[in-house]
């Protein structure tokens, strides 16, 4: 039950994050990005840590990381306009030097996401198998993503 508190919990922080980051969006872009991928970074340790066997599995837990995964995809994207390159950001400059296959890359990450919040169906998937299923290959995009327009630390 507890699991299941904390997925909720987690999809409810995660969606006011994206809410409150989407209102400071029209000043300066970064700060919406990065409160973004701060909800993805959650999702991705809550999903990646049931898909090692470190957190039991909850379908509402997983359900919550397709979910915030999918929220992210939809809107992420948006916050990169030209001269958003500058400042505080982990985004590599290829992002601006290759829009075309940064656009190709969120395009993957966005349709993964579709599969995966398609399998989760109503309550998320059945057991740890189906999770995996759905939500490796969204971690897949992530990794390949990071790879080329993230900064490497």
């Amino acid at each position: 039950m507890r699991i299941i508190r904390n997925a909720t919990t987690l999809g409810l922080i995660a969606g006011l994050g994206l809410a409150g980051a989407v209102a400071q969006a029209a000043a300066d872009p970064i700060p919406t990005r990065q409160a973004i991928m701060s909800s993805v970074g959650a999702a991705a340790g809550l999903g990646g840590g049931m898909m090692k066997g470190e957190i039991a599995y909850a379908p509402a837990a997983g359900k919550a990381a397709i979910a915030t995964m999918r929220a992210a995809s939809l809107s992420f994207g948006n916050f990169f306009p030209a001269g958003s390159d500058k400042g505080n950001s982990d985004a590599a400059a290829k992002v601006w030097s290759d829009a075309a296959g940064f656009a190709a890359q969120l395009a993957k990450f966005t349709a993964a996401t579709a599969s995966a919040a398609e399998a989760s169906g109503k309550s998320g998937p059945a057991d740890l198998d189906a999770f995996k299923e759905a939500f490796g290959p969204v971690l897949g995009t992530c990794k390949s993503c990071h790879e080329t327009y993230r900064k490497q630390k």
